[in-house]
């Protein structure tokens, strides 16, 4: 089984040693799931598109997260335009080779400003991921809770840069992402 990752600088672990991606490989492997990381820093969803023959579609993989949105929001990509590349990497995936598609969201942000600017692509994911059926994971909603939890603030999981997670917030990306893996894996060995 392959799971392929295309995203861009959280996905690709920007600025940390050890990101999301590096954590979900130690849970794939032993579990014979083959991870692909296609993801690159300051890729939006333009890019996905654009590289889709390269990065997607040689792999074929049976799970496909596309990760985008924080590298869109901050580069001006208009909403309609990301909900657009959304629908086009997920058409070309679902004609090719069929995978589940996973589209997760990011983190919060404090700038009250920025925040409400990222809020705009997590409703554009949820949108697309119902009228696609994808499965969507609001990591941003299990974000705010764990803080809550934890009784800690978003800088405690941040770079300086608020864009990007430091490694404890990737480890927070990487818990509920695997559980996410772990029902798709659960599901398939039902089917079987």
């Amino acid at each position: 089984m392959k799971l392929l990752i295309r995203g861009g600088s959280i996905a690709a672990g920007y600025g940390v040693a050890r990101g999301y991606v590096d954590i979900l490989r130690d849970y794939c492997t032993p579990a014979g799931i083959e991870l692909i990381n296609k993801s690159r820093p300051g890729d939006n969803s333009f890019d996905g598109v654009w590289f889709f023959d390269e990065d997607i579609n040689p792999h074929q993989p049976d799970i496909l997260i596309l990760h985008f949105g924080m590298d869109d929001a901050f580069a001006s990509v208009y909403r309609s335009e990301f909900k657009e590349n959304l629908v086009n990497m997920i058409r070309m995936s679902r004609t090719r080779f069929n995978p589940v598609i996973v589209l997760p969201t990011s983190h919060i942000l404090d700038n009250p400003h920025e925040m409400e600017a990222v809020h705009i692509y997590y409703r554009t994911i949820r949108e697309v991921s119902l009228d696609l059926e994808c499965l969507m994971i609001p990591v941003h909603t299990f974000w705010a809770g764990f803080l809550v939890e934890k009784s800690i603030s978003n800088t405690d999981l941040l770079q300086k840069d608020a864009r990007y997670p430091n490694e404890k917030g990737h480890e927070v990306y990487a818990d509920i992402i695997v559980r996410t893996v772990e029902r798709l894996l659960a599901a398939r060995q039902k089917q079987h």
